[in-house]
C-alpha cells in the first residue's frame, strides 16, 4: 500500500543556482513563492480533515530544503513537527541536493522528526553533472548518502535519463553505483525540455538531442530490472502530470508520456511473455498467460498493443490473460 503523503512545495527555495533541465513551475506545478509556517498548517489541516485519516508523512518536495535559511527550515519544520507530536502524522520527508548534507543539517533536522531525505542526484558521472549544471559531483552523492544512513535516516535517490553528455554506457554505470550505496528507494524519470530553460536553447540550437520515448523505456526498463534485483524499490517511474505540462507548449521536447511507468512495466512483460513463449512448443491454437490482477495491464500493454505483437511474434491465433489472486505480482505462467 503507497503511503498517505500530504506535500508541500518549497520551489526554487535553497538552490544555489539553476540547472540546465529546471522549471519547477511546469515540472511541480505553479505553488506560491513563498511557504510560510502557517501554510503548512492550513494545507495539514486541509488534509487530516477529509475522513479523519491518519497520514504516514508530510513531505516538502521541490528546492533544496537544507539549503535554505536555517531560521526558514526550522519555521517550516516546526509547523509540520506539531502533527507529528500530536500522533496525526508519522514523520516528516525533505528532498535536497547531496552537497547540502553534512552532520550539523543532519542534527537539525532529526530534531523535527525528518525520517526521510530523498537526494537529488540524477547522475553519478560528473561530465554529465557538469553539462547540466548541477553544481554537485558524484562525490558529494556518496558522501551525502553515507551520512545520512549513518545517522539512521531513510534516503532515497532522484535518478534522469537521457541528460546532456549522457550514454547508455553512463546510466547504465550510474545505476550500478546507486545500487552499490544501497539507498532505501529510487525515482527515476525521463529529462524533458521544458520551455524557459538553458535545454529549450540548446535544444533549440541543436546542440541537444532527447531521447526517444522508446529508447527512454529502454533505459529505465534495464534500470527497473537491476533495481529490482537489488531489492531496492522505484517508487516513481516518470515526472506526476501537472496541469501546466499539458499546456500547450510548455514541453519543448522530449519522451513525456503521461503514464510512462506502465510503457516501462508494459515493457518487461513483453520480455517476459517472448523468453516464455520462445521455449514453448507453440503447435497450438491458443495461450493463456496468468498474472496477478494488478499485472493484467501490463501484460496487454497500451491498448493491448503487447498482445498484437506476440501474436505476430509467434503466429499464435489466440491469446488470453487470466487473473490469479495468489500470483506473485511480478510473474507470468503459461498455463
Amino acid at each position: 500500500m503507497r503511503p498517505l503523503i500530504i506535500p508541500i512545495f518549497v520551489l526554487h527555495k535553497g538552490c544555489p543556482n539553476r540547472c540546465v533541465f529546471c522549471n519547477e513551475r511546469i515540472a511541480a506545478g505553479d505553488y506560491s513563492d513563498r511557504i510560510t509556517g502557517d501554510t503548512v498548517r492550513t494545507v495539514c489541516d486541509r488534509h487530516l480533515g477529509k475522513d479523519g485519516r491518519r497520514f504516514d508523512q508530510i513531505a516538502f518536495y521541490g528546492g533544496n530544503f537544507t539549503g535554505m535559511d536555517r531560521d526558514y527550515q526550522i519555521e517550516l519544520l516546526d509547523a509540520a513537527k506539531g502533527y507529528v507530536d500530536a500522533g496525526m502524522v508519522d514523520s516528516i520527508r525533505i528532498s535536497t541536493r547531496p552537497d547540502y548534507i553534512d552532520d550539523e543539517r543532519i542534527d537539525l533536522i532529526t530534531r523535527y522528526h525528518v525520517s526521510t531525505v530523498e537526494i537529488g542526484a540524477q547522475s553519478m558521472v560528473d561530465e554529465v553533472l557538469s553539462a547540466s549544471g548541477r553544481g554537485h559531483s558524484s562525490k558529494d552523492v556518496r558522501e551525502a548518502v553515507r551520512l545520512l544512513k549513518r545517522a539512521g535516516i531513510k534516503t532515497g535517490v532522484h535518478l534522469m535519463v537521457g541528460l546532456p553528455g549522457d550514454t547508455r554506457e553512463g546510466f547504465e554505470y550510474t545505476v550500478e553505483e546507486i545500487i552499490g550505496l544501497q539507498p532505501d528507494t529510487v525515482r527515476i524519470h525521463p529529462t524533458i525540455v521544458f520551455k524557459n530553460t538553458k535545454l529549450a536553447e540548446a535544444y533549440c540550437k541543436g546542440t541537444y538531442l532527447p531521447l526517444t520515448l522508446d529508447n527512454a523505456v529502454d533505459l529505465c526498463k534495464h534500470a527497473l530490472l537491476r533495481f529490482q534485483k537489488a531489492g531496492i524499490p522505484v517508487i516513481r517511474l516518470g515526472l506526476h502530470t501537472t496541469k501546466e505540462m499539458e499546456t500547450d507548449n510548455n514541453i519543448i521536447a522530449g519522451p513525456f508520456h503521461p503514464a510512462f511507468r506502465s510503457l516501462v512495466e508494459g515493457a518487461l512483460f513483453l520480455d517476459m511473455a517472448k523468453e516464455l513463449l520462445g521455449s514453448q512448443d507453440l503447435k497450438r491454437q491458443e495461450v493463456v498467460f496468468s498474472v496477478a490482477p494488478q499485472d493484467v495491464s501490463n501484460l496487454r500493454g497500451m491498448k493491448s498493443r503487447n498482445i498484437g505483437i506476440l501474436k505476430e511474434s509467434f503466429g499464435i491465433p489466440e491469446i488470453y490473460v487470466r487473473e490469479n489472486a495468489k500470483q506473485e505480482r511480478g510473474s507470468l505462467r503459461i498455463i
